[in-house]
């Protein structure tokens, strides 16, 4: 029977972490926090998705290092919540909302490649859909091979992504406004309810690009040395991400003032077009391209372990349990997602996709998974745990109200749809419990 294997460094997991975090997000995201903010403080929304990732990383990297195996959260929420009693609802859960939220962070990635793709080659919709589909057809067959050749692809990847922000940042440095944004961040600015709502609203958007930074958890099992890795890489990745974030916003917008960035669509095409040229605006275009592509391929790889280490447990439809028979790769998993992205790529909006990404997942994952740490930590010995994070508990509680404030900030609308996903996977879970005899009907029994 083929298993995973670890064959992923350092080096390896932080790259896979970095290309899912970047994305098109930031360079699509940009010009939504402005409008939010409607000041040059939109920075502020930066400093808050980078303050939440690192608090949130915390809870995360206790848990990826004490359970590295695939899947993740699935394993995460398994283990704190009980794995013959609650913890058997709560972990389908979270794989029953992934089938659909996945598809959905992949899909926004290809959308936003073909959105950018429009500044090379005007597009009609139809073309738009054409281009993001086949986006997502690509990296599946990219990522249809053993794990020792994605860790070398996810290297090769994050090298475009870095040569991407740094031209970025050396651009604006070398246009010689760069401080201006940063002398300026606090012009016109009032402390009250009017900018803590605004930073709310803002920070929907902003987190979304710093998302992945836990990328490495689902592939726990294919991590060397996961209790000092799978916590390293998350830490340099939001350092190294939030860093280059900051800087890249500065740069923009020291050449071009936020009232007009935004409005732009290609904010970073118009950017480095007045610093260098057409030509020069057409290379960061198909650079971003590139990060955009590299962003669905991380986070398509790391997705499809989830529903494999379920059904591998016995949790969800066998047939995600197969593993590549020569190459050892999740590959149903790998082709049904796939399958489903291609699909919402072809019907959705991006800014619909970002916020509907959000108000899925802080409920079934990252609140459900800080209060099951808790749980962890009151039950089990503390030598399970090789990451300790500082000053437990006031991260994971203050992880929790920053997550409930972000799900509020993403609407009632979004919210409503969320808890309908719970609720009709929560009524799928008990017809399957109930048929299987596991919890909570094996007590009555």
């Amino acid at each position: 029977m083929p298993e995973l294997k670890r064959s992923l460094g350092l080096g390896h997991a932080t790259a896979i972490n970095m290309i899912d975090m970047v994305g098109i997000g930031p360079f699509i995201t940009l010009p939504m926090v402005i409008v939010m903010m409607n000041g040059p403080y939109f920075l502020y929304a930066w400093v808050a998705g980078a303050f939440l990732s690192i608090v949130d990383a915390m809870v995360w990297s206790e848990l990826g290092a004490a359970f590295p195996k695939a899947g993740g959260s699935y394993n995460f929420l398994k283990e704190a919540y009980g794995e013959k009693g609650a913890g058997k609802m709560m972990s389908f859960l979270f794989v029953w909302q992934t089938m659909i939220q996945a598809p959905l962070v992949i899909a926004s990635a290809a959308i936003g490649f073909a959105k950018y793709f429009s500044y090379l080659v005007p597009l009609s919709g139809i073309a738009e859909k054409a281009v993001s589909g086949t986006v997502v057809i690509l990296i599946v067959i990219l990522l249809y091979r053993k794990i020792e050749a994605i860790g070398k692809i996810s290297l090769f990847l994050w090298s475009g992504v870095i040569i991407t922000m740094f031209w970025i940042i050396g651009g604006g440095i070398a246009h010689g406004n760069f401080l201006s944004p940063i002398k300026n961040i606090n012009s016109g600015l009032t402390i009250d309810y009017a900018f803590v709502n605004a930073i709310g609203f803002a920070s929907v958007k902003s987190v979304y690009s710093y998302l992945g930074y836990y990328n490495v958890c689902h592939l726990g099992s294919e991590i060397k040395n996961p209790s000092k890795n799978i916590p390293r890489s998350m830490f340099i990745s939001i350092a190294g991400i939030a860093v280059l974030y900051l800087l890249m916003n500065v740069s923009i917008v020291s050449v071009i003032p936020w009232q007009h960035a935004k409005n732009s669509e290609f904010v970073v095409s118009e950017f480095m077009q007045v610093i260098a040229g057409n030509t020069a605006a057409k290379i960061i275009t198909c650079l971003i391209l590139w990060v955009a592509f590299a962003s669905v391929f991380s986070a398509t790889l790391g997705y499809s372990r989830i529903p494999y280490a379920a059904a591998a447990d016995g949790e969800f439809f066998k047939v995600f349990s197969k593993l590549h028979p020569t190459k050892n790769f999740p590959y149903v998993s790998i082709l049904a997602l796939g399958s489903i992205a291609f699909a919402f790529s072809m019907l959705f909006k991006l800014s619909d996709v970002i916020s509907a990404i959000l108000a899925m997942r802080i409920m079934t994952q990252f609140i459900a998974q800080a209060v099951g740490l808790l749980i962890l930590r009151s039950r089990k010995k503390d030598n399970i745990f090789p990451y300790k994070m500082p000053l437990f508990p006031l991260p994971v509680i203050l992880a929790i109200i920053m997550w409930a404030f972000i799900l509020i900030s993403t609407g009632s609308k979004l919210m409503y749809s969320g808890l309908v996903v719970i609720f009709f996977g929560i009524i799928v879970y008990f017809i399957k419990a109930k048929v299987q005899k596991e919890w909570p009907f094996q007590l009555i029994d």
